[in-house]
């Protein structure tokens, strides 16, 4: 035999039994692992997801970060009717009136509220109640408005398109240095009614705010905007900004806290810088704070980069809501959402004083 040459030992027929049986024993564990784990993989994917049906995961839709106007598809043709949030003054002013131009065939209509001053509640209820198509929303839906949107055979759906920054504003000739967010929540519960207790002159504060039942933000603490609770019985009760901003102009202790694009820029009154500790207070508009006497030539610019980052304390996202029930309106609710995710709408958005999602 040649050096490295191996020698075959035959085997016994008992040996190769033995070794058919092991060969089979393993193909039956193969076949029964591959079977449980095609079996398996649908439940892993869906699992993988948990939150894939949960009311926060219909509040993005999918648009071509470079989609214009003129791109979307599946446009309805018609008028509309939408409402609901002061906050989308702005948005309804500048990105509305180009939405109108580049797409004539979607006819958008605002309607105003019949009974009670109009906003986030109001627009909500219209649509539940069928006086609108779609609405706009700065706060998300509550659990109960879901539950009556069900009740009466559709679901509701929010998308976010923004956000906003919520602003406090003042008389020009108050002298404080801003406020933290705990400092806001006790005026407004009124368990602080001085100014001399915030570094200001001995002077009432008198805070306005609009009714809770038709508020777009009712109270916010930190980043969080929290349920409704009963504000302090100094604080004064106004239809509407532009109300609430004339007042404060002839008030000397006035306050009010809304939507950041539509206080900041105003010439009536002076937006203060805000913050979670006395030290770290941000201001919601570009420094230097332009005084009165150069408004309207040069207006406060919002600080949407504090907005963006995270830094500014006060925040809300900004809504459309759909009412589904495969009809015209969830058409023309799915529609609008997607004009103003394309890019230019997201543009516009910027344009109009808030934070785009991109």
């Amino acid at each position: 035999m040649k050096q490295g040459s191996k020698r075959s030992i035959p085997l016994s027929k008992d040996a190769v039994q033995i070794i058919r049986g092991l060969i089979i024993g393993e193909l039956i564990t193969i076949v029964i692992i591959g079977g449980l784990w095609l079996w398996l993989r649908p439940r892993l994917v869906v699992d993988k997801d948990p939150v894939s049906s949960s009311k926060e995961a219909t509040e993005t839709v999918s648009v071509p970060a470079t989609s214009t106007f003129k791109t979307v598809t599946d446009i309805p043709i018609g008028t509309f009717k939408y409402g609901g949030s002061t906050s989308f003054a702005p948005i309804r002013q500048l990105v509305d009136s180009q939405i109108q131009s580049f797409r004539p065939e979607l006819r958008l209509r605002y309607i105003d509220p019949t009974n009670g001053s109009p906003g986030s509640v109001a627009g909500i209820r219209m649509l539940l109640n069928g006086e609108l198509d779609f609405t706009q929303s700065s706060r998300p839906l509550t659990a109960e408005e879901y539950a009556t949107a069900q009740r009466q055979g559709f679901t509701l759906e929010q998308r976010q398109v923004g956000i906003d920054g919520i602003a406090v504003v003042v008389n020009h000739a108050l002298k404080v240095p801003g406020l933290t967010v705990d400092q806001l929540q006790q005026i407004y519960l009124g368990q602080i009614t001085n100014w001399k207790h915030l570094g200001g002159p001995d002077l009432p504060i008198t805070p306005f705010s609009e009714n809770p039942k038709n508020a777009d933000t009712v109270f916010l603490s930190g980043k969080r905007v929290l349920e409704k609770q009963a504000l302090g019985s100094n604080v004064q009760y106004v239809y509407s900004t532009t109300e609430a901003l004339r007042r404060i102009s002839q008030t000397p202790g006035g306050l009010y806290y809304a939507s950041a694009a539509g206080v900041v820029p105003q010439c009536m009154v002076k937006p203060l810088p805000l913050g979670m500790v006395p030290t770290q207070l941000i201001p919601p508009y570009r420094e230097p704070l332009v005084p009165p006497n150069q408004c309207p030539q040069k207006r406060n610019q919002i600080n949407t980069k504090v907005i963006k980052n995270g830094s500014y304390p006060m925040t809300t996202k900004l809504f459309v809501i759909i009412k589904r029930n495969k009809n015209r309106e969830q058409r023309a609710g799915e529609a609008y959402t997607k004009l103003l995710l394309t890019n230019q709408g997201q543009k516009g958005i910027e344009q109009a004083g808030f934070v785009p999602l991109r």
